[in-house]
């Protein structure tokens, strides 16, 4: 039975990241209480009194939540108002809605179909992924959870039948289905474990206790003729503030966040807890944080809309040309009794050829032009460049090339907005740890009684032995040799640890073993981690709230002291006795745990021995622990200092070890203290708190220190490499202190040896005097000035170093960033940062990391991506143009709230270089296809009526007018915007060079687009003059008829479809089958079309009817002059793309070269054109070999 319950302990994961004890947590009223029942705290709770005519809890929210954008109600206005936000198609509505007057050129139906179809096809889409969302709200919404009904028995209801002041039961692994009161638990003081990743990010658990008077509530039928009666704040956003009063028998209570459990937070480690819902629905503080993400928009949308508005310009302007022409011709129509187009009968006319009233006449054209022209404006722009766009993150999405196998995750396009500003990013901010690095913590390196242990070698000191030209790094064999003892031990994970002098419990033999024994123990003890014990192996693993903790104890295990075992007030150890040699086991009762925070930089334990006595054990940083030691206590401190100097540049993470003995009084005074601390709800609780930890945390006697590698990601270097000779710049925003950030720098090649470094700091003789005398607003302006006086000296080292091109990096610490991001002053520190190769901002908040991304996005202009794993980078990702969020070890915050989901860093290169690249291109090249052949098609129209005097006469049929954008020319244009690729995936990594066409922009440059509209005018004109005086002068058919507006009209719509589908293929670099089916298939469904409609009752067909058998099919002339005329058309492009591939190829074009030639595996010649890339700003390793190579050669003339 003994052992049975030890497994259960074991299995029963208690986590005291904030332990409480009973002595500690007897809340009182404090001044925050005295609000209850006035403005913003009026919400009154029966609990469990359903039948109570006071209990009606009807003008509360219901539990039902809703996450869509519409419901079956709100879904077709809601649809069609966001549908005709859009500019084109409130314009297409108009023009539909005036096809219905006789202004109108063309039929209604041919004018509404098309706008149907197009806002049809978007609404769909909205339709399906509004019904996606939809069904994860019936999945929650229908969960189930046991809910009192009210003799003591608990049935199981959906969540969206809860009611406010029901008692529910949530049992272990469960999530919370509304916000409810805790009243008990399974454990006796009614504490439970709570994981809140769906709400902040973080993975530690929180405990939460219920009030003592409920603590006895854990059975079913306890809750039998319970009733309570609460008060409480109404429903807000604030996730970490809660205040309330509880009454129960006459009796009132204090509620405090201690006692409030959240929607979407998980119970962990505790069976299962009872609590009454207080908030419901889109009352609960989850649904009250959730905003929608910042609407993201790419550069080219933006720049798409600017050429609407231009097209819109042109459609007006040859309007009222056009009006102004026809007005004065109308008006001149019947002079002096001549009438001079006697065919339109102005004599007779009413108002559209009357030339008594020309100026109406002339408006009316207007109206009609603008309809007639509406052709120039791409109806289908919009909804095909949607289809393309989910097409291309399907693409990304099923990358088999970003699938993370080991965590089976896959990459994940949350938005497909900003696939082509993948292609764009100028400037890329990344968070360092669990981005750059692995966020996977090894022991490796300590320090203890001042003497060095451990040979391991990491990849930050392999990186300096590179850049020191040190013969052991530069030695592959002797890395191998060096490295080759440790693979053994680094099986174990957190352990990568080599010292046979304090291994295998030779520690004992050591000088300072006393001293050696306390660390170790220290590490064993000063922690909140819980151990698991497998049934089977019997082996320990642990959970732990960070991953430097577990690297801790696990250390400490593999040194001989095994931490195995965790009850709410002890914990359990074996360790290795000094004076037997033995291993024992020991108990230490946990009596309090100083919790670590951001703030505090340290965590302390206070634990009572076997033998009585009470020990307070410190772990923190060395800037906040060396300060704690007491005189006869730093003994080793001076040699403590060097190691940690050391470690840190090394790129290691440290904390300092110190202990003292407590004497019961101290302790007794302590814990009176540190109980009304915690207990008090007002809202100084925290600087209470840190008040009396502050008086017990001191006279400390140090140990040592722990160093522990936080590795780089595998391919971190390689991808960074390859980022930077794509042009894009690398900034690094990070907590970690200085020291840390800048050997991951030389390690990651973002700096190198001959880089001068700009380092901005507030560490000053200056500054620091001004800091004892604790003048606020001296030292702010004394560190404004200073700051401000390094940005400007900075600047004049890149002035004056110019013409060098020598490369700088910018490393500034979070005290000076502050300053640096006041508005007089960030513009200077963004053109410093800008001039640099390398920034590094250390010691960053999370607010400072969004405030950066924000300006470095508003300051330049161009884009910028944000990349980041935590809770901490959310601000930075929705800041920044694109967010990426890597799904790492610190939860799923940064992820939920990214545009784009990666697992690894290291695939950053992929999306980029690749897929960022291809979509960008495919989305320019589309755009501008668009134009171009909605010009084409549209210019014939102007043209036509020119030659007919501006009579508002189409040259073509109703539905050639209609179907053209949907049906003649839509799916070749989606084609190449989904499978169209200028150079293959391993030629954009091998000559990153390409990614500069995005980040310049030349793709999708004014220059090029009205490039492109301009081909649009010209083929326009060749195909109407060429048709039109091809049919002119000669009979058409063998019957000698002459063709008319039919022939002519048909003649030329052909021609432009094989135009405009031709010039297609022209475009495309990479063929496919299905492009071949589209390019050739929709110049086939035009015959068909035209065959099987002229085919169909003259009242139908009108004035195609039977045009293509009996006049256009037979005539030999018709099939010529089609050639000659698509030829011709083609010609000028053919010629100019064939000029500039020749002589002055585009990036993409140099590439296409050497595959062509066969160059593609000559070494010297590839990298020719790579070294275009690599210049002396660039960062990466390879520009540091190229920086090396530059150092020779400036060498040798001196030598």
């Amino acid at each position: 039975m003994a052992g049975s319950g030890l497994k259960r302990r074991r299995r029963r994961r208690i986590h005291l990241s904030k332990l409480y004890t009973l002595t500690c947590t007897q809340a009182f009223f404090k001044q925050d209480h005295s609000q209850i029942g006035g403005p913003g705290y009026s919400r009154l709770v029966f609990i469990n009194e359903p039948d109570s005519p006071e209990a009606d809890s009807s003008s509360y929210s219901d539990n039902y939540v809703r996450t869509t954008k519409y419901t079956l109600a709100t879904f077709l206005p809601k649809s069609l108002f966001e549908q005709f936000r859009r500019v084109a198609n409130f314009y297409f509505l108009v023009t539909g809605v005036l096809s219905f007057t006789p202004l109108a050129p063309y039929t209604a139906a041919s004018a509404i179909f098309p706008l149907l179809f197009v806002i049809g096809a978007t609404m769909v889409k909205e339709g399906v992924e509004d019904w996606r969302r939809n069904k994860q709200d019936i999945e929650v919404n229908n969960r189930r959870v046991k809910v009192h009904r009210g003799d003591g028995n608990f049935d199981s209801k959906e969540w969206k039948t809860l009611s406010v002041g029901d008692i529910v039961k949530v049992e272990k692994n469960q999530f919370f289905p509304a916000d409810l009161v805790l009243l008990s638990s399974s454990y006796e003081d009614a504490i439970c474990y709570v994981e809140t990743m769906n709400l902040d990010g973080e993975t530690n658990l929180k405990v939460k206790q219920g009030l003592e008077v409920t603590s006895s509530l854990r059975e079913d039928f306890n809750f039998k003729g319970f009733e309570a009666f609460v008060k409480c704040e109404d429903p807000n956003a604030n996730l970490y503030s809660f205040v309330g009063t509880m009454e129960l028998k006459g009796t009132k209570y204090p509620l405090s966040p201690q006692q409030l459990l959240l929607r979407d937070s998980k119970l962990r480690n505790t069976e299962f807890i009872f609590g009454a819902v207080i908030f419901t629905g889109h009352d609960t503080k989850v649904i009250q944080n959730s905003t929608d993400p910042p609407s993201k928009r790419s550069m080219i949308e933006r720049k798409m809309d600017k050429i609407i508005y231009l097209m819109f310009f042109m459609v007006v302007l040859m309007s009222f040309i056009g009006s102004v022409i026809f007005g004065v011709t109308t008006r001149d129509d019947f002079k002096d009794g001549v009438v001079k187009r006697w065919y339109l009968r102005p004599d007779s006319s009413s108002i559209f050829f009357d030339p008594k009233r020309a100026h109406v006449a002339a408006f009316y054209h207007f109206l009609t032009a603008a309809m007639l022209y509406s052709y120039f404006i791409p109806i289908s722009l919009y909804v095909s460049i949607e289809i393309v766009k989910v097409l291309q993150s399907i693409f990304i999405n099923q990358d088999i090339h970003m699938y993370y196998e080991e965590a089976n995750k896959p990459a994940r396009a949350r938005t497909s907005n900003l696939n082509e500003e993948l292609g764009q990013v100028d400037t890329i901010l990344s968070d360092k740890t669990g981005t750059l690095t692995c966020n996977s913590m090894e022991f490796i390196k300590c320090s203890v009684a001042g003497t060095a242990y451990g040979r391991g070698v990491t990849e930050v000191e392999m990186a300096m032995g590179r850049r020191k030209g040190s013969p052991l790094v530069l030695q592959s064999d002797d890395v191998e040799y060096n490295k080759e003892p440790f693979a053994e031990e680094a099986k174990v994970k957190g352990f990568n640890f080599r010292d046979e002098r304090i291994m295998n419990g030779n520690w004992v033999t050591e000088p300072h073993a006393d001293v050696i024994q306390k660390f170790l123990r220290l590490l064993a003890v000063c922690h909140t981690v819980i151990p698991e014990g497998d049934e089977d192996t019997e082996k320990i693993s642990y959970e732990a709230e960070s991953p430097d903790e577990a690297a801790f104890v696990i250390a400490a295990r593999e040194l001989g002291f095994e931490f195995y075992n965790r009850t709410q007030t002890s914990i359990s150890v074996r360790e290795l006795d000094l004076v037997t040699g033995k291993r024992v086991e020991r108990l230490y009762k946990v009596l309090n745990v100083l919790e670590f925070n951001s703030t505090r930089k340290r965590m302390s334990v206070i634990v009572q021995d076997e033998d009585g006595k009470l020990l307070l054990l410190c772990k923190g940083a060395d800037n906040v622990m060396f300060e704690r030691l007491s005189k006869n206590g730093r003994e080793f401190e001076v040699e403590t200092r060097d190691h940690v100097n050391e470690y840190a540049d090394a790129g290691l993470r440290t904390l300092i070890l110190a202990y003292r003995e407590l004497d019961e009084k101290e302790y007794k005074d302590f814990s009176v203290r540190i109980s009304e601390a915690k207990s008090s709800v007002s809202a100084d609780r925290e600087s209470l708190i840190e008040e009396v930890t502050e008086k017990v945390e001191k006279d400390l006697i140090l140990l040592g220190a722990t160093a522990v590698e936080d590795k780089l990601q595998n391919g971190v270097p390689d991808c960074i490499d390859k980022l930077a000779q794509a042009g894009i710049k690398i900034w690094v925003l990070t907590g970690d202190k200085m020291e840390t950030a800048i050997n991951i720098g030389f390690a990651s090649s973002l700096l190198r040896q001959d880089m001068k470094q700009i380092i901005i700091n507030l560490e000053t003789p200056e500054i620091h005097s001004l800091e004892k005398t604790g003048e606020k607003d001296a030292i702010a302006k004394a560190s404004k000035e200073n700051v401000l006086l390094q940005i400007i000296n900075g600047k004049t080292q890149l002035k004056y170093a110019g013409g060098n091109s020598d490369a700088f990096a910018l490393i500034i610490d979070g005290k000076s960033l502050a300053y640096a991001l006041d508005d007089d002053i960030k513009h200077i520190f963004l053109e410093l940062a800008v001039g640099c190769a390398s920034v590094i901002c250390c010691r960053s908040s999370p607010k400072q990391k969004a405030l950066v991304a924000r300006l470095v996005k508003s300051g330049n202009g161009k884009t910028t991506l944000a990349i980041g794993d935590g809770a901490n980078d959310v601000g930075m990702l929705q800041e920044a143009d694109i967010g990426v969020g890597i799904s790492g070890v610190e939860g799923m915050q940064a992820v939920m709230s990214s545009d784009i989901a990666i697992a690894q860093f290291r695939y950053l290169e992929r999306l980029l270089l690749v897929h960022g690249h291809w979509c960008y291109r495919r989305i320019s090249t589309m755009i501008c296809y668009f134009f171009y052949k909605n010009i084409t098609f549209g210019f014939t129209l102007f043209l036509y009526e020119a030659y007919t005097t501006f009579s508002s006469t189409p040259a073509y049929n109703d539905w050639f007018l209609s179907l053209y954008n949907v049906c003649f020319s839509s799916l070749p244009v989606i084609a190449l915007g989904v499978f169209d690729q200028d150079v293959s995936a391993r030629y954009c990594l091998k000559f990153p060079l390409l990614y500069q066409e995005g980040v310049q922009n030349v793709l999708f440059s004014w220059r090029r687009i009205l490039g492109w509209m301009f081909n649009g005018f010209y083929s326009a004109v060749i195909i109407f003059f060429l048709c039109k005086s091809s049919l002119e002068p000669q009979a058409f058919n063998h019957q000698g008829k002459t063709p008319g507006k039919e022939i002519l009209g048909g003649t030329m719509y052909t021609c432009i479809v094989w135009v405009v589908n031709l010039q297609m293929a022209l475009a495309i670099s990479y063929f496919t089958l299905i492009q071949h089916i589209v390019i050739w298939g929709s110049i086939l469904v035009w015959y068909l079309f035209m065959t099987v409609y002229g085919e169909l009752p003259a009242s139908i067909s009108t004035s195609a009817y039977r045009v293509f058998v009996e006049a256009l099919a037979p005539s030999l002339s018709y099939w010529v002059i089609t050639l000659f005329v698509v030829v011709s058309t083609l010609l000028p492009y053919f010629i100019y793309s064939a000029v500039q591939m020749r002589f002055f190829p585009m990036y993409h074009g140099m590439i296409q070269w050497l595959r062509y030639e066969g160059q593609c595996n000559d070494p010297e010649y590839c990298d020719m054109v790579r070294q275009r890339s690599i210049r002396p700003t660039t960062v990466g390793f390879t520009a540091r070999l190229e920086a090396k190579k530059r150092s020779v050669r400036r060498s040798e003339p001196e030598s």
